[in-house]
């Protein structure tokens, strides 16, 4: 299975939905709080490529974007396929 990141805030309800998403499909993740961090958050930026949002996901060395990009992975079955790295 590929490594998964994500950049998140504690009280970001996207991050936290797009955690659940994760979980449910029983997958490890690492998670990056950006939460008064600003050079975590500007690492975060300068890799998205001027990405500001959170959460941002990385499966593998695919950078999915963020929650409702996740989502949009699922639903269309590309999920898994990255997942499998």
């Amino acid at each position: 299975m590929a490594d998964v990141v994500i950049y998140s805030s504690n009280y970001c309800p996207f991050c936290m939905r797009a955690k659940q998403l994760l979980a449910s499909k029983g997958v490890q993740f690492r998670e990056i709080c950006v939460d008064g961090q600003p050079a975590v958050r500007a690492e975060m930026t300068r890799l998205t490529g001027g990405r500001t949002s959170v959460p941002q996901i990385w499966i593998g060395n695919t950078h999915v974007g963020g929650c409702d990009d996740l989502v949009a992975a699922q639903r269309s079955g590309q999920l898994d396929a990255l997942l499998a790295g």
